[in-house]
């Protein structure tokens, strides 16, 4: 075979593609060139193959950057601190307040940083993310060369970073505008959700979405309450009330979805906006389930999500992969249900086309960018193997990641991140802890 020289050669045990659905090649390898996989193939044909490096990985196996499509990554600083409570309360008389008093830019950059330092360490090169001070968050994006989808956020009420909706818009646009070139970062609309945002500025939105052909990112149907809620106060359950605003299509992103009838489905479908599943999250806040099978049946594109720290409490797709497929069982009474090759689309492509990425990221395939991690399939956790896709889904944890690359840029090899100054970053942690801590003490 007639290949030009590489940047990097990897041959692994196994390649886990994704595309097609269940495939697992074995004595394959790979070749990274620039930012862009450029072959897949036997490893007795790579012989003649000039590469700047070459890596062996026989215990490993290779599989796309996991794409965690729901986060508010500065959050992490808040890890741990307002647990077991329901979702109302604890947004109200807990998260809010503190963001209150401690959300500024730099916040948003230390919170960003550390979440993206455990996101590289358990396999997630693809983040959504959607927060106050999304300049910072791209900032840090950019810097520590991580791809994300940043959302801007809209709400009615003034926070650190904006006064009303119009600021929040005006500011979101203009951060639109500023990184329309980014090969890493794109931005798009994040009105938070239905009960924050009024249908004048919801309507709004869905007007220069579709103009610019933009995203929406939304938190809806996050429980029961909220759906009962709405239809007492509008007649109409949420999903409705977007799609006569004219937001609901192919690139809106629906967040948690846990409460959902045969009506709500049949819209999803029609209009082809996609579902982001955050097992994890809504289970601790005891918000309900989304119907995943159900939804998958009917040809809706599902996608997982960890939400942040602050109520999942950690953002690690391979628990969230694992909590997908089990959850999907219990609730459906179906041990066939979301096998592992299903669960492990879901934190892959699916997360890719719900972004809109499809197309650059999500498989493993030639022309594809080179976003990929390696797994270490040798502990006694991942032992034996007889189905590589169940150990990936069901046996991994997040710490079998040895390497990880975003646009052919090795960010994590051998467990060491090779952008993040993990020392500094921990004692910046460290202060941020004790000075939202004695916040609290003070209140109370």
């Amino acid at each position: 075979m007639s290949l030009q020289a590489v940047d990097t050669l990897i041959h692994p045990g196994w390649i886990v593609p994704v595309v097609p659905r269940g495939t697992v090649l074995e004595a394959y390898s790979i070749a990274l060139s620039g930012d862009r996989i450029s072959a897949i193939l036997p490893r007795e044909e790579t012989r003649d193959i000039q590469a700047a490096r070459v890596l062996e990985l026989p215990q490993h196996a290779l599989l796309p950057g996991l794409v965690n499509c729901h986060g508010h990554a500065a959050m992490s600083l808040l890890r741990g601190y307002a647990d077991d409570q329901p979702l109302m309360p604890w947004l109200e008389q807990h998260i809010w307040p503190a963001e209150a008093a401690h959300v500024n830019a730099e916040f948003v950059r230390d919170g960003t940083e550390l979440a993206v330092a455990e996101m590289l360490r358990s396999g997630t090169t693809t983040f959504s993310d959607m927060y106050f001070f999304p300049d910072a968050s791209a900032e840090v994006a950019q810097r520590l060369g991580i791809r994300c989808q940043i959302s801007f956020p809209v709400l009615e009420f003034p926070t650190a970073w904006a006064r009303n909706a119009n600021e929040y818009i005006s500011k979101g646009l203009s951060l639109y505008h500023d990184l329309k070139h980014s090969a890493l970062v794109n931005i798009c609309f994040g009105p938070h959700a239905p009960y924050t945002v009024a249908e004048e500025n919801l309507s709004r939105i869905g007007v220069i979405a579709a103009e610019l052909d933009c995203a929406i990112h939304i938190h809806l149907h996050e429980s029961k309450g909220e759906v009962l809620q709405a239809v007492e106060l509008n007649g109409e359950r949420p999903l409705d009330t977007l799609h006569r605003l004219g937001l609901l299509g192919p690139r809106t992103q629906c967040v948690h979805m846990t409460d959902l009838g045969e009506q709500d489905m049949a819209l999803l479908a029609q209009t082809g906006a996609s579902v982001v599943h955050c097992p994890q999250s809504n289970m601790k806040l005891a918000s309900g389930a989304c119907p995943v099978s159900k939804l998958s049946e009917k040809g809706i594109n599902v996608a997982l999500g960890t939400d942040s720290a602050a109520s999942n409490n950690d953002l690690n797709l391979f628990a969230e992969m694992q909590t997908a497929a089990l959850l999907a069982k219990l609730h459906s009474g179906d041990a066939t249900a979301l096998p592992a090759a299903d669960a492990l689309a879901m934190a892959t492509i699916n997360g890719a086309r719900a972004l809109g990425m499809q197309e650059h990221i999500g498989s493993l395939e030639t022309g594809k960018q080179a976003d990929l991690i390696a797994v270490d399939l040798s502990g006694p956790e991942t032992q034996p193997l007889y189905n590589i896709l169940s150990q990936l889904v069901y046996a991994c944890n997040g710490s079998q990641v040895s390497h990880s690359w975003v646009a052919g840029q090795l960010l994590m090899e051998q467990r060491e991140l090779t952008h993040i100054d993990l020392a500094a970053l921990s004692a910046r942690t460290r202060d941020w802890q004790a000075t939202i801590s004695n916040t609290q003490e003070q209140a109370q």
